[in-house]
């Protein structure tokens, strides 16, 4: 592994240890790769995926935008299931990256989709 990859491996844990998801309220995590970006509401307590979202979805590759366009889709898909599901509260894990561009892009679309962290 190179220097970065474990740079963000130490602040994923270190962020790990203070946050954890319920059924109640659940942990919104985000893993970003270099051409799709992935959304996880996560129950930590059961070990369960709640619902999960991603740039791969039909409706989202239908679309022609940017990458950062595509995380504001995929923050808005990820709102609108855990609504339906009756979630409107979550915590946000944003997975050792820096809370910046398409990670800040997937924040900002969930909550304006109604999700509150």
């Amino acid at each position: 592994m190179n220097v970065k990859t474990l740079r963000r491996q130490r602040i994923k844990y270190t962020i790990r240890k203070k946050i954890s998801g319920t059924s109640e309220k659940p942990r919104l995590s985000v893993f970003r790769s270099n051409t799709e970006i992935y959304v996880q509401l996560i129950d930590d307590v059961n070990a369960k995926t709640i619902a999960a979202a991603s740039s791969k979805e039909k409706d989202i590759v239908a679309q022609k935008v940017n990458k950062t366009g595509k995380s504001k889709l995929v923050g808005d898909s990820i709102a609108k299931k855990a609504i339906a599901l009756g979630l409107s509260t979550c915590v946000f894990d944003r997975g050792g990256y820096l809370y910046h561009g398409r990670v800040k892009a997937v924040a900002d679309a969930a909550r304006e989709g109604g999700l509150k962290f």
